[in-house]
């Protein structure tokens, strides 16, 4: 799948990075500060070493070998490096811990603002990304971002202290010896700027690829009844191992380029280190440099090139991350087309009448394909209204307006006379109790699926809408009766208990509008006529819009409405309606309510 960023021009390294730590660093001030200090402390335990090396070997070596009754410096000296090694590693021990908790709280606020901005988002948004994809970008390009915001952050500022006073010792030691080290670092800059503009483009190739395998492994198990009803699990094998190796052959491709500055660093460095030891020998022998002092000052390039290549390689992590920030920014620059207006006003009604005004509606906003064209009709206070038709005569479409999961290309639809896109979006959705054909329950308990749309509701009030939904009998008799664990998607219920925990659910929210999508569709004959009571007790005082295929829930609606290719056909009741020899005949005779 390719990336829909893969199509744009990359930003600066500083204009994606600078915003994220703006935002996500600056609540940590105090202990970024704190583990500054103890990087601090770590690079200067270093330099220590590397400068100590000088009196170790020409005081307490060379001088004792000379002078036998310099011998108690060597105690001290020894002392100091034994100190500086163990300086070094507490306070390399106590910065790590202290970034890698900012780390890890890092994660958690960009996956939360993620996920809290997807779901501002409307139905267009999750229609387009498959929902591995999604989770690709919570969970794993989230991940990646982390090394950009902070690994890297931590590994920048410990290895450039390093570095810093590494370098200070070499000029200390001699400063034309510091010259030639430092013909090195024009060249090994030049090839990581290059390393790492080459990276990050493979980079968002990886991220992409790696969310098109979570989401072909996502659809293969959610799937997995109908791929082993079929015997495909060959061709599943097959295009989940494509998927598998486009993310290998990136990777390998990543990691190639990453270690390519390994050898053409260590040739660069052993150039530089040929030329000190040539020139610091001629300047030993002419007695303006101590073999201590040269010693030292080889530890301390030495030791200041390991926190070269870590920037090395920490600029290529950079890249790596930024590619994945690039992805996470073009999600959280998306905007919903379905969004309350500024002065939107809370609904606030008992029984309300709603009505469709001359609607029109496409899915793609192509006229030639309308879903909904020039739809007028009126859904009566307090009464039963019944949709029929055919597949795709819209009327599922009119229950997601309704629903306002998108809005209409043209016409209104009113509520009480306001149009509902005067109304917040989460005022009109609580007067509202959905029961879809597409029955979705969650991983959790029986009791926390009846309660989704009533977190506050009381065991008791969830046992009373179960057992008003005819749920109550096979709920008591699972394991932990309401405590039960149900699975993902109710994997542990059958499509009639799934159907009747989705009633229950409707029953518990008590909102004055009903939409009863195909809302008996997976039940028997005999859990049919139970729920029907209570359905029929459950429509009274309310507004009830009603699908049905089975002609026994709908011939005692107040008012059926027959659509018909995205328009109205016929209204009236059943009665009304059967005698005329019209479509709502037809499919009566045929057994097709639809």
């Amino acid at each position: 799948m390719q990336d829909i960023n893969t199509k744009k021009i990359s930003k600066s390294t500083l204009d994606i990075l600078l915003p994220l730590v703006r935002k996500y660093m600056s609540p940590y001030v105090g202990q970024l500060c704190l583990a500054l200090f103890f990087m601090l402390v770590a690079a200067a335990a270093t330099a220590l070493f590397a400068k100590l090396l000088q009196p170790v070997l020409d005081k307490a070596m060379i001088g004792v070998q000379n002078d036998p009754s310099t011998l108690h410096v060597i105690i001290p000296l020894g002392g100091m490096i034994f100190l500086s090694f163990a300086v070094r590693g507490i306070a390399t021990y106590l910065q790590t811990i202290k970034m890698n908790k900012i780390s890890q709280s890092v994660v958690a606020d960009i996956q939360n603002d993620v996920f809290s901005h997807f779901m501002t988002l409307d139905l267009t948004f999750f229609h387009k990304y498959p929902s591995g994809e999604l989770v690709s970008r919570v969970t794993n390009d989230v991940n990646v971002m982390r090394i950009a915001v902070v690994d890297t952050l931590t590994g920048v500022g410990s290895n450039v202290l390093t570095l810093i006073f590494l370098l200070v010792v070499m000029v200390m030691q001699d400063w034309h010896l510091s010259l030639i080290a430092l013909t090195i670092f024009p060249l090994a800059s030049g090839l990581v700027a290059y390393l790492g503009r080459r990276l990050r483009k493979i980079s968002k190739s990886i991220q992409g690829e790696t969310a098109n395998l979570m989401g072909v492994l996502g659809q293969i198990f959610q799937g997995i009844r109908q791929v082993q009803a079929y015997g495909m699990e060959e061709r599943e094998k097959e295009r989940a191992g494509h998927a598998v190796l486009s993310v290998r052959h990136l990777n390998i491709k990543a990691a190639r380029i990453s270690n390519l500055s390994t050898p053409i660093n260590e040739i660069l460095v052993g150039a530089v280190v040929f030329g000190v030891i040539v020139y610091g020998g001629y300047r030993i022998a002419e007695g303006e440099l101590t073999p201590g002092g040269l010693m030292s000052f080889i530890a301390a390039f030495a030791l200041a090139y390991e926190p070269m290549k870590k920037l090395a390689k920490l600029n290529n992590s950079l890249q790596l991350g930024l590619g994945a920030a690039e992805r996470v920014q073009d999600m959280m620059s998306r905007q919903a087309s379905v969004t309350d207006k500024i002065n939107a006003k809370d609904l606030n009604v008992n029984v309300p009448d709603i009505r469709l005004d001359h609607v029109s509606f496409s899915y793609e906003g192509i006229d030639t394909t309308k879903a909904l064209n020039d739809v007028s009709l009126q859904i009566e206070s307090g009464k039963v209204t019944a949709l029929v038709g055919a597949s795709g005569s819209g009327k599922t479409t009119i229950l997601s307006l309704l629903l306002r999961f998108y809005d209409p290309q043209s016409g209104t639809i009113l509520i009480d006379g306001t149009d509902i896109r005067d109304l917040t979006l989460s005022s009109l959705r609580r007067h509202i109790a959905l029961v879809s054909q597409d029955i979705t329950i969650f991983d959790d308990t029986v009791a926390g699926n009846i309660a989704y749309g009533l977190p506050e509701a009381t065991p008791e009030q969830i046992r009373s809408a179960a057992r008003a939904a005819a749920a109550e009998d096979f709920i008591l008799k699972m394991p932990k009766g309401f405590d039960t664990e149900v699975g993902e998607n109710g994997v542990l219920l059958s499509g009639g208990q799934r159907q009747r925990i989705s009633l229950a659910r409707a029953i518990l929210r008590n909102a004055p509008i009903l939409f009863l999508d195909e809302a008996t569709s997976a039940l028997d004959n005999e859990s049919e006529r139970t729920i029907q009571h209570t359905l029929e007790s459950l429509q009274k005082g309310r507004t009830t819009l009603m699908i049905a295929h089975r002609l026994s829930t709908i011939q005692h609606a107040d008012k059926i409405i027959v659509m018909d290719k995205g328009q109205v056909v016929e209204v009236g009741t059943h009665e009304e309606l059967y005698p005329k020899g019209g479509v709502y005949t037809r499919m009566h005779n045929a057994a097709i309510v639809g």
